[in-house]
């Protein structure tokens, strides 16, 4: 039986892989149309985490997305065939891109992004393949970010560097 979302606006469902825990919330299954995942738990949305439009899963057969608990997504585009880890607590804002492979024929090898608690990641930024950014950390708008970011550190710019 299809997993639909109770008076969803598109005509889509939820992937069977796809786990949304106690209290997690997705707002519209628009947010798995161009999803392939194959893996089990190729999704997880966790306890308390909200997914907002215009959000988009572009999961490759083998990637694996993982959200934790209360983190906030408004709208991001998440490319992802490895794997990305949101931590808990975090909040990604509108049109941002975490991208794990740039699917190019040049580098077509995807390297994880990982995201500790309580990030914030400002709208229009780009998280570019194999980074981490550490616990508490704040990346502003529009940034690039293609360098580990340490934790409780501010980044901004093309290419992000530490303000703060």
């Amino acid at each position: 039986m299809p997993r639909r979302i109770a008076n969803d606006w598109f005509d889509g469902v939820i992937p069977e892989n796809v786990l949304i825990e106690a209290g997690g919330h997705v707002e519209t299954s628009q947010s798995f149309e161009l999803f392939r995942g194959e893996r089990e738990r190729a999704v997880v949305v966790g306890k308390f985490a909200s997914v907002y439009p215009p959000t988009m899963f572009d999961v490759g057969p083998e990637g694996r997305v993982s959200i934790g608990e209360y983190a906030m997504l408004n709208g991001p585009r998440i490319m992802c065939d490895s794997e990305i880890e949101i931590g808990p607590y975090s909040l990604i804002a509108w049109n941002v891109v975490l991208m794990d492979c740039y699917r190019a024929p040049r580098d077509s090898q995807a390297r994880p992004i990982r995201i500790g608690k309580n990030v914030w990641i400002g709208f229009d930024a780009i998280v570019l393949p194999g980074v981490t950014i550490g616990e508490g950390a704040i990346v502003g708008a529009r940034s690039v970010v293609r360098e580990d970011v340490p934790p409780y550190s501010i980044v901004a710019g093309n290419p992000a560097k530490v303000v703060r």
